[in-house]
């Protein structure tokens, strides 16, 4: 009996632990980016770096094993 109720509260305790350390920015756009949006310039060419790199990457990796 015990043990069903520890283990019916470790989904509600995990779910609170890991809302309190989302670090929630309250809705403010771009705050969840790993870069800032503020200069247009830069904020483009880091996007289009940080979609390109993980876009490319599987053609890469199949490059790098056709040429082995």
């Amino acid at each position: 009996m015990l043990g069903k109720q520890i283990l019916s509260r470790v989904p509600q305790l995990c779910g609170q632990s890991f809302v309190r350390r989302a670090h929630d920015h309250g809705g403010v756009m771009g705050r969840n980016l790993p870069f800032g949006i503020d200069n247009k310039a830069k904020f483009t060419v880091l996007f289009t770096f940080f979609l390109g790199s993980g876009i490319a990457l599987p053609y890469m990796v199949v490059r790098h094993h056709l040429t082995k």
